[in-house]
Order: C-alpha cells, then sequence, then structure tokens
C-alpha cells in the first residue's frame, strides 16, 4: 500500500476526522470500538524525543517526520502468522512496522487498557483495547483498507485478539507487531506517556481441561482495570506475561477462564500453576 500522512489526509479530508469525532474517549456504539488517544491529554503527556506535533491525534498515523526511509518491497505473505478466533493474523517484525511508521504507511493501535497505553505508547497511535472474544468491531472512521498496525506488551496477545476483530469488520490490510511495545519502548523509538519507565514482569502459570485448547485465559488487576491475556494450549496450560504498572506481590488480581476465575494477591498467583 502507498498511503504515507499527507495522500491520506488530502485523499480523506474532514470526513474521516468527523466519523471519528463521536467516538473519542468512550463507547461509540453501533458495533464500533471505543477508541482513546493522546489528544485527550495533551497537557499531561510528554514524548522521549523532540518529535514533530502530531497534526491529528485520532488519525492513528504517526507525524511528518522529516527524510523518511526509501521506500522499499516488503513481502507481507512471508510473516508468520496466529489462527485467532477464526482469523488469519499476520506478525509484522518490528523492524517493518517501523519502516511503515516512519513513512506514515500505517495507522497504529494500542490494544492494551487505557491505563497501560497513558503510561506510554507509541506516539501517534490510538488506544482501542482487545476485548474477549475478539470483539470490538471497527475504529470509527477509519477506511477499512487502510493498512492497520495493532501491539500490546506481551508481546501479541491483546494485539492479536484486536486484529482478528478487526478483521472480522472487514479491515484487510491488518498485522500485529511480533515483538510487541516493550521492544519498540527498548529500542527508545518516538513514544508519548507520563512515564517510560518499563514495569517489572510477572508471569502466572496456569491449567485447564484439554478441551479448552484455543480458548483465551485472561488476568485483570482488579482495582486499576489493566489485562493481559494468553492463548490456552491444546494441552490446557497457558502463561500470562503481566507488566502492570504500579503493581505489587499483594496487588489483587483475578484470572478467568472459560472454566473457573480466580482472585489472589499476586505473589500467591504467580508461586505455583493456578487450576481453580
Amino acid at each position: 500500500m502507498g498511503m504515507n500522512r499527507r495522500a491520506f489526509l488530502g485523499a480523506v479530508g474532514g470526513a474521516a476526522a468527523a466519523g471519528l469525532a463521536g467516538c473519542l474517549g468512550g463507547s461509540s456504539g453501533s458495533g464500533t470500538s471505543a477508541l482513546y488517544h493522546a489528544g485527550n491529554l495533551e497537557a499531561t503527556f510528554v514524548r522521549n524525543g523532540d518529535y514533530p506535533d502530531d497534526p491529528d491525534p485520532a488519525d492513528g498515523l504517526p507525524p511528518e517526520f522529516d527524510d523518511p526511509p526509501a521506500e522499499r518491497s516488503i513481502d507481507t505473505d512471508a510473516f508468520e502468522t496466529l489462527d485467532v478466533e477464526g482469523e488469519t493474523v499476520k506478525l509484522a517484525p518490528i523492524d517493518v512496522a517501523k519502516y511503515w511508521y516512519d513513512r506514515g504507511e500505517a495507522r497504529f493501535v494500542d490494544a492494551r487498557p487505557k491505563t497501560q497505553y497513558e503510561h506510554s505508547h507509541i506516539y501517534g497511535a490510538v488506544n482501542s483495547p482487545a476485548q474477549t472474544q475478539a470483539s470490538g468491531g471497527p475504529v470509527e472512521g477509519w477506511p477499512t483498507d487502510d493498512r492497520v498496525v495493532a501491539y500490546c506488551g506481551c508481546p501479541h496477545h491483546l494485539s492479536s485478539i484486536r486484529a482478528s476483530a478487526l478483521q472480522s469488520a472487514d479491515y484487510t490490510d491488518v498485522y500485529v507487531i511480533d515483538e510487541g511495545f516493550w521492544t519498540w519502548h527498548d529500542q527508545s523509538y518516538p513514544m508519548a506517556g507520563t512515564d517510560f519507565e518499563k514495569p517489572a514482569a510477572y508471569h502466572i502459570d496456569g491449567r485447564v481441561d484439554a478441551a479448552y485448547g484455543g480458548e483465551y485465559a485472561w488476568a485483570t488487576a482488579v482495582e486499576s482495570g489493566q489485562q493481559e491475556a494468553a492463548p490456552i494450549g491444546d494441552d490446557g496450560f497457558y502463561e500470562l506475561h503481566l507488566r502492570f504498572d504500579d503493581i505489587t506481590d499483594a496487588t489483587t488480581v483475578r484470572v478467568d477462564t472459560p472454566a473457573y476465575s480466580v482472585t489472589g494477591e499476586l505473589a500467591d498467583l504467580v508461586a505455583g500453576t493456578v487450576t481453580g
């Protein structure tokens, strides 16, 4: 796809922006997904570098950078894939995602909950969190043939769920950053947020009946609402990788699976295998 920010803005004009305005910061209804973006918090967000201003924080496009990289061929058919909720989701290597970013050739969607997005996110990305059963619908006002790159931090469980929902809503050019947001963070690529410190990692192992293989387990920090998801393997095992902001061993976390829900302190949940 040859879209860049200048061409996109010229082709779409105000129509898409008007459509987006109805869904900023909350549920947009009619099967569309809630959208949250840096424009809502301009006074409190900072950038991790001296980057151009983003003229339209709701469009998911990065700002227009000077000296973008030269055009090169990308064989997207060679990308690795995941099967998620009946959709085949393509995993874009981070160097390709950064190339599209630098050229303004993709819209970026942060699939994590709002709290994590506020902490730090790809500069220019909007927040449209993944939801259970790959629901969530389209992002209102975005043409379904535009390239969309979703990401999360685990490195690609929430983002693949969100990408699956976009594809189910007839988006035709959707990708997930394979290595996830924290590799972007480690490379000091353009970000915005309130705090760029990398949260500590926690891992929750669990098991359900093997009949639930292919479905998902979810972890939720009860007070903040931060979430993470992980697929259940064919053997019934799952591993939730958590990088939640401002949590400790005493944070109350709920683990939800198709078979059970368990709530407890994080220290207890990471100490063994959760079985309900």
